[in-house]
């Protein structure tokens, strides 16, 4: 079984979302397992330790952090800062492994967003309806692999990605190894050195015909997890 986490709003997004019921039914033809959703305030080690879960991926988020209740957190935390099954995190999920790694949880009292930068003098706004101002890296890009990882296997220097953030990690967390960045965001990709636990900005799991590197780098995750021979 493959664990989505899903980090939008439950009342809004997470109840209604298309989108989550494409990506369950993506995952589960790429690797042939069930993918159970559950929104990450339902996400607890009792839960996680009760089901046979062999990977964990967690999603992206349009909800600034400011406005996430930091106690509904306390359970994926636990799970993520504990469990030895292998984590991806992308977007929001992988700024969410920053948080986590960068910060004892139950000591903080608000979280914050790390936007990427000011939009420069005549910088077009691409976003203007998400965070007004920022700069974002919408659209597909390429991001430069920095170090060997089996992550990036039948890669050779760089994929060509799915991109959709204002916001992104501005320190490595502890214990982390960094693996792949570009002009725009220099931490692009990292993972634990000593856990399968790995963290995207890009979106992997959004690959289309045309852009296949995502899928390619899914397939690897899922092959180091387990789901995939």
């Amino acid at each position: 079984m493959i664990l989505m986490v899903s980090m939008e709003r439950i009342g809004e997004t997470y109840k209604t979302s298309s989108g989550h019921h494409a990506l369950k039914c993506k995952f589960e033809d790429l690797t042939g397992y069930p993918v159970l959703v559950q929104h990450y305030s339902q996400v607890t080690s009792e839960l996680v330790d009760s089901l046979p879960v062999e990977a964990i991926f967690i999603t992206g988020t349009s909800v600034p952090w400011s406005e996430v209740d930091l106690k509904e957190l306390y359970g994926l935390y636990d799970v993520v800062k504990s469990t030895e099954i292998p984590i991806h995190g992308a977007c929001g999920g992988h700024q969410l492994l920053g948080i986590f790694f960068n910060n004892e949880l139950r000591s903080v009292d608000k979280l914050e967003n790390d936007w990427m930068r000011r939009l420069r003098p005549g910088e077009p706004d691409s976003m203007p309806d998400y965070h007004p101002g920022w700069f974002s890296e919408s659209g597909v890009w390429q991001v430069q692999i920095i170090a060997d990882d089996p992550i990036f296997d039948g890669f050779e220097g760089s994929l060509m990605v799915r991109e959709a953030h204002c916001g992104e990690i501005k320190t490595l967390p502890p214990d982390f190894v960094h693996l792949a960045r570009n002009d725009n965001c220099e931490i692009q990709a990292m993972r634990h050195k000593d856990r399968p636990i790995y963290g995207t900005q890009f979106h992997p799991e959004a690959w289309t015909e045309e852009y296949e590197d995502g899928k390619k780098f899914m397939q690897n995750f899922f092959r180091i997890a387990g789901p995939i021979d």
